[in-house]
């Protein structure tokens, strides 16, 4: 059970967080020693990295998710001045189950808890709030689960509820090789060649709020992450549902309702 009564931990455990200034300088040392450590033993590159937004406007990142080093990754693409207000989205049921983990969640990646068991709306409301103000970056996997073949799963509707109708920027990016490096089970990576390709960005702000939309949103952008991967990689398998998924919306008129009303995502 995690014990909260310790008062640093009690403050890293929560969110949003109040600034630290010993939290943030540790965050920037640690950040510089994993991307030091990411080019020496997974010879990581980026490309891309021009596609991101350098503006104060906040923007979402999205992602294929096989590994743990997934988030350091795409926080290595992002200035270290930027750190403090970049958010990992991380399941708060496994990264934030103990004094440890929430340690090393709130610390290193200054991850956000997402409680995908009862808090749900609570979650996502904080992710949206945090897309209203400027300068924030948002990180989502909208697989909700790492792959443990390399593939791609459907993209959960999540990410497409907090865009829809929106002006913010959602950046595609694909992970080449974290899988390999360090796999779903594995206790220690693995020198393994790790590269993260960054998209162009895109916008749904002609998208109306509802689940059909969130679900196009979320095909569109597991498309736009698709089309980064090597041309060497497996065609993407049919896109199952789960219609039990939870979301905010009951959904608006008919998916070919809302489809008439896209206009496409913007580049």
């Amino acid at each position: 059970m995690l014990d909260l009564n310790d008062a640093p931990l009690a403050r890293l455990a929560r969110f949003p967080r109040e600034p630290d200034i010993l939290v943030s300088a540790f965050r920037a040392v640690a950040a510089v020693a994993i991307r030091a450590a990411l080019r020496a033993y997974c010879r990581f590159d980026i490309v891309g990295r021009e596609n991101l937004p350098t503006d104060e406007s906040s923007f979402v990142m999205v992602a294929n998710h096989a590994s743990h080093i997934d988030a350091p990754c795409l926080l290595s693409a992002l200035p270290l001045a930027r750190l403090n207000r970049a958010y990992p989205a991380a399941a708060k049921d496994y990264f934030f189950r103990s004094p440890s983990t929430t340690a090393l969640a709130a610390t290193l990646i200054n991850a956000l808890p997402f409680d995908r068991a009862g808090g749900v709306r609570h979650s996502m409301a904080v992710c949206r709030e945090l897309l209203r103000r400027d300068g924030n970056v948002l990180i989502v996997f909208p697989e909700g689960t790492r792959s443990t073949d390399g593939s791609i799963g459907p993209f959960r509707r999540g990410v497409g509820d907090l865009v829809a109708g929106t002006h913010v920027p959602v950046v595609p990016c694909y992970l080449d090789g974290a899988g390999a490096a360090w796999p779903k089970g594995a206790v220690l990576a693995r020198p393994r060649r790790v590269r993260l390709v960054i998209g162009s960005p895109r916008t749904y702000n002609a998208y109306e709020p509802c689940k059909a939309s969130a679900r196009a949103i979320g095909d569109d952008l597991r498309r736009a992450v698709l089309a980064l991967a090597p041309r060497a990689t497996s065609p993407a398998p049919a896109i199952e549902r789960d219609e039990t998924e939870g979301g905010l919306y009951d959904g608006c008129r008919s998916p070919a309702a809302a489809a008439a009303r896209h206009t496409g995502a913007a580049a």
